[in-house]
């Protein structure tokens, strides 16, 4: 069930995922261990020796998440950020530069541009949805990494995987494409050129916001073992039980992120031309500048989407704390609809830099509620 052959949902559902030999189970359990008995020195039983090392239950995730994404290896962290740091760590040595987008998670800025820049770790930042500023920008020495985000966080921007793809093999970058957006239900950036795909499974994969993890998905053994090996020696592992939820969402995905889709397409028409907004930010509009790219590398145009309100910051923040459904907090990629104020919540850490998110923007994760109660409460938010 692992192999391209079958269906996404099929592959959602089965890769991984074969039923308990021993009694039959058709969920494979959770293996809630730290260690595993030995059948002598090193008679290692199914190559399991110590839960760091590796546990049944994350390479069941592990299997899933490479079969989805279709990539040789895929590798399931602690979080999103532990993620992206052990890549990180694998790739670069001192002195060398990452390019980056210029609206990316401000959390993935801030690894980037202060943890690894105290060790010597150059970024540009730039938008990379202009593909001259994107080549100027990998011309600089020692480029090692391109890292895409689309859409981005929270703007929405659509960057051209594609040919982004070939700009940075150009100059030997490892191309890494963040798909905590899309999901693979939606984008398939190896497919598109990509080398390494980022997730984290908080969102979307996850979807119930119940667990905290990220994922590694790679297509190129060589990096994916320096890559496991640094997630060995320092320890950035899922947990069992994190990455069986993790599983047991990625089962539902397909038809999540269509009825996502959906809603935040019935949102965005909604919101386009009322007058507290000055705009909207979601590609599924026609008048979105990413729009003819997005309905080419994407399926459908996601969950997600932001609004600028023509009040500036003190209307944005009134809007925020007057949803009633869409529930203040940080996150996105559940089941249930959130709102958040980007400048001071998601994005804090990059206020002052050229990453800033104005601050009359509110971002929205729209979530599987019936779209009339979410239109509802969009409507007696603004009204106030």
């Amino acid at each position: 069930m692992n192999d391209s052959s079958h269906g996404f949902s099929t592959r959602a559902i089965h890769a991984g995922q074969e039923f308990d030999p021993t009694t039959g189970a058709i969920i494979p359990p959770i293996y809630q261990t730290s260690t595993f008995v030995q059948d002598g020195v090193g008679g290692l039983r199914g190559g399991y020796e110590y839960g760091r090392a590796g546990n049944p239950t994350r390479s069941s995730l592990e299997t899933q998440l490479a079969a989805l994404e279709g990539g040789k290896r895929a590798l399931s962290f602690a979080s999103g950020l532990a993620a992206e740091d052990a890549l990180l760590r694998a790739v670069l040595q001192p002195g060398d530069h990452v390019v980056l987008g210029n609206d990316v998670y401000g959390g993935t800025h801030r690894l980037i541009n202060r943890i690894h820049g105290a060790w010597g770790i150059r970024n540009t930042t730039v938008d990379l949805t202009d593909l001259d500023a994107a080549r100027g920008a990998l011309g600089t020495e020692r480029t090692r990494v391109l890292w895409i985000e689309t859409p981005s966080n929270p703007l929405m921007k659509i960057s051209d995987v594609a040919a982004l793809a070939e700009l940075g093999r150009s100059v030997g970058a490892l191309v890494v494409v963040d798909n905590t957006f899309a999901s693979p239900a939606l984008q398939q950036p190896l497919a598109l050129g990509a080398d390494v795909v980022v997730h984290s499974t908080t969102k979307y994969l996850g979807g119930h916001t119940d667990v905290i993890g990220g994922a590694l998905v790679i297509d190129d053994e060589q990096l994916a073992e320096k890559v496991q090996f640094i997630q060995f020696a320092a320890g950035a592992v899922s947990a069992p039980l994190d990455a069986w939820l993790t599983t047991r969402g990625i089962k539902t995905l397909d038809v999540r992120m269509q009825r996502h889709s959906e809603n935040a397409q019935a949102l965005a028409e909604r919101l386009v031309g009322h007058a507290g907004i000055d705009a909207v930010y979601y590609p599924g509009l026609p008048e979105h500048p990413g729009h003819e790219l997005a309905a080419r590398q994407m399926s459908r145009f996601g969950g997600m989407l932001s609004v600028a309100l023509a009040g500036g910051a003190a209307a944005a923040r009134r809007f925020a704390e007057s949803t009633e459904i869409f529930q203040l907090a940080e996150s996105l990629g559940g089941v249930e609809s959130l709102i958040g104020y980007p400048s001071e919540m998601t994005h804090a850490s990059v206020r002052g830099t050229e990453l800033e998110v104005p601050d009359n923007v509110i971002r929205l994760s729209v979530g599987l509620e019936d779209v009339a109660d979410l239109l509802a409460d969009i409507d007696q938010a603004l009204a106030r």
